[in-house]
């Protein structure tokens, strides 16, 4: 952050953090107006956990193989329908990712009442390669009823639905819009529920920046904890379902083709919303992280 003229200070968490006036008064301003997240009809959960990665996640040409192992199309498909495509932590960039062709054996524990278990034993091929790792995957902490099934999780409907992704720890606070149903290991967070789009616009704005990056701790080399507890206490403007379907068609076209421009206007978009002044905007500018 920029620092001019008097400084002022307030107490952030367990840390002090100096601003200037113009700083605290847009801050202030932001705080005001918003509403923190986790007043917000959204859930912040964690990625999935499979207590031995080298046999639960595999790479494109295993999950091949995999394949090939089927003995008819019918369980080629189903096998097919398994095997998801996963992104770690690492893989989530701003308004984007790089995948990194690794996959996931979704063999989850089921939803009670909502969804049954998955029954290894309809899945011969995907057996025979957790097979190879018996005896690392029966001894793990994080199983389900069967050492070949993934531990609970309420929420696995929810990978498959519109959601927000960003890794647990980062120096470069990215947000990734996803529709395409992408899996996440547990080195990362999804934001699911309502006014997702914008919500991934200002969490990768300048403004988002300027005024909460000192919210979540720093940690060795710059990087940051993006625990759950530190942004339910973000503050952030509500807006209508018209506005959302604006940021939606702008997020959607900036993760097409990202140009500084295109985040330039939508950093716009952001102040637009907030009423900020010629002055709190030149106080802001564009800040990207690298």
């Amino acid at each position: 952050m920029q620092q001019t003229g008097t400084i002022n200070s307030f107490r952030n968490s367990d840390s002090w953090v100096i601003l200037s006036p113009t700083e605290q008064c847009i801050k202030q301003k932001i705080e005001a107006i918003g509403t923190p997240l986790k007043d917000w009809d959204i859930k912040i959960n964690y990625g999935i956990k499979t207590g031995f990665n080298d046999s639960f996640i595999i790479s494109t040409e295993k999950r091949n193989e995999i394949l090939a192992e089927c003995q008819t199309g019918d369980e080629q498909n189903k096998t097919a329908e398994l095997i998801r495509p996963i992104l770690r932590g690492r893989d989530i960039k701003r308004y984007g990712y790089d995948w990194a062709d690794l996959w996931l054996i979704n063999a989850h524990n089921g939803i009670k009442g909502k969804l049954p278990r998955i029954d290894i034993n309809e899945y011969p091929a995907i057996k025979a390669h957790l097979d190879q790792y018996w005896d690392k995957i029966k001894e793990r902490a994080d199983q389900g009823d069967t050492p070949y099934n993934l531990r609970n999780c309420a929420y696995m409907e929810d990978f498959l639905k519109p959601k927000v992704m960003y890794p647990n720890m980062t120096k470069f606070l990215p947000f990734y819009y996803d529709k395409k149903g992408f899996y996440q290991n547990d080195k990362s967070f999804m934001i699911t529920g309502n006014k997702i789009a914008f919500l991934t616009a200002f969490l990768n704005s300048s403004l988002f920046k300027f005024c909460f990056i000192d919210n979540f701790p720093e940690l060795q080399g710059g990087t940051r904890e993006l625990r759950k507890i530190f942004f339910d206490k973000i503050p952030v403007i509500q807006v209508n379902n018209e506005v959302d379907k604006q940021f939606e068609t702008a997020v959607a076209d900036i993760q097409n083709d990202y140009t500084k421009y295109k985040a330039i206007a939508l950093d716009k978009m952001i102040f637009d919303l907030y009423n900020l002044t010629d002055e709190e905007r030149n106080a802001i500018r564009f800040i990207e992280i690298k």
